[in-house]
């Protein structure tokens, strides 16, 4: 970055000017990168209400179809058995019904934008595995979920949360190790300048260096990230190659520092409590509306009844998504204060910067203030620059400054 583009003149000193800096950073991606992104987030936006729309088909359509109405007919309402065919078959023929919707959003649209190159082949078959996975874990879930609709009676959805809470932390407790491999391969770092700059950071805040990896995420998508799974002695930090490859050693430090504080603030324990809590909220809400939405659908039987599921599995996914607002608001503040604690412990404000823009490619940077409360899981990529450049007006002494 330029000085002319930081600085202001004050006398014979150059000043810095935080909301210039951030300008040019943000301008930096050039007017056609930034519309485009703005042209895919907005996009992205308008799917999420169509995709209400084609869940709602799907479940009418699995109410007509009737099948799960037969498999409660011949095994009875109460069968853990039936209740995990009803649970299965609903899963698998949802996702078969709605495979065009999803194959368009998922990889046409985001082959379209360029964000990712995988082949569709290599797509179908990683979508297979995930929906093998899911009606194993669904079927699991609904067994329990349905014994305490019956049994717990008009306060099941307590039951209901804390059940959701104990599968949230099991899957989280075995992605690591069991599920995530399935998709991704994960490996140490390898030997260099970024390996020994990663180990330390984590070294500062009591990480075990075998729980730092990089990952093949070009394998999926072309976009820059890294994250953190797991919990406990599972957890880990894991770096994308499309991050790895395109940093610079200090944008890779500000990154796997960020990454530090989700772990070190202990995000993904807060993440647990908030969606177990959300996930009574909406059974309780499913249970004071089903009557509503099975009469919509054309559906026979109460909430207790297991051939009613493809109605519970929309009512969920539809205030799923009126939460969305509250659910994006907590999420931006465990961002805000990852961001925080990298500028706090790294120190590496413009690289912590330039390492944010290559994500605005894929997440429009200067989203209206009502754009980013209801649909933003991250702070807009312009408001975390430009926390960055007020950091940096802060904390870094004068020369440092002049420097720029």
């Amino acid at each position: 970055m330029g000085v002319s583009t930081q600085t202001v003149s004050q006398g014979t000193a150059p000043v810095f000017d935080p909301a210039a800096a951030t300008q040019a950073y943000i301008d930096s991606l050039g007017p056609d990168a930034l519309a485009k992104a703005a042209a895919y987030t907005m996009g992205n936006h308008i799917l999420l209400g169509v995709g209400v729309i084609v869940s709602a088909l799907v479940t009418f359509a699995l109410v007509r179809s009737r099948l799960p109405q037969k498999l409660e007919d011949k095994f009875g309402s109460g069968s853990f058995l039936g209740i995990a065919l009803i649970s299965m078959v609903t899963l698998v023929l949802g996702t078969i019904i709605s495979l065009p919707w999803d194959l368009y959003t998922d990889w046409w649209r985001e082959t379209q934008y360029g964000r990712t190159s995988q082949p569709l082949s290599d797509h179908l078959t990683q979508t297979g595995i995930a929906t093998g996975l899911g009606v194993v874990a669904g079927a699991f879930f609904f067994v329990i979920l349905y014994f305490l609709i019956r049994r717990a009676g008009r306060f099941w959805w307590i039951w209901g949360g804390g059940v959701t809470a104990a599968l949230i932390s099991l899957l989280l407790l075995l992605s690591p190790t069991y599920i995530e491999p399935l998709f991704n391969d994960f490996e140490p770092i390898p030997e260099g300048p970024v390996r020994e700059a990663v180990l330390a950071l984590a070294a500062d805040a009591d990480i075990p260096a075998d729980r730092i990896f990089v990952f093949d995420g070009s394998r999926q998508s072309n976009n820059f990230t890294a994250n953190v799974s797991g919990l406990g002695d599972a957890a880990r930090i894991a770096i994308s190659d499309v991050a790895l490859g395109e940093a610079s050693l200090d944008e890779v430090k500000a990154v796997t520092g960020h990454e530090v504080g989700h772990y070190v603030l202990g995000h993904v324990w807060r993440s647990v409590g908030v969606f177990s809590v959300l996930a009574m909220v909406m059974f309780f809400l499913a249970d004071r509306t089903f009557g509503f939405f099975t009469a919509l659908f054309g559906a026979r039987g109460t909430i207790a009844d297991p051939s009613t599921l493809p109605v519970l599995l929309f009512v969920i996914g539809f205030f799923g998504v009126i939460a969305e607002p509250i659910t994006n608001t907590l999420t931006r503040i465990g961002e805000t204060e990852a961001d925080q604690y990298s500028l706090d412990t790294v120190g590496l404000p413009d690289a912590l910067a330039s390492a944010l823009v290559k994500t605005a490619e894929y997440r429009n940077p200067r989203p209206t203030r009502w754009q980013e409360a209801l649909f933003y899981t991250h702070p807009s990529v312009e408001r975390r620059v430009r926390r960055a450049m007020d950091w940096k007006a802060a904390n870094l002494p004068a020369p440092a400054l002049a420097d720029e």
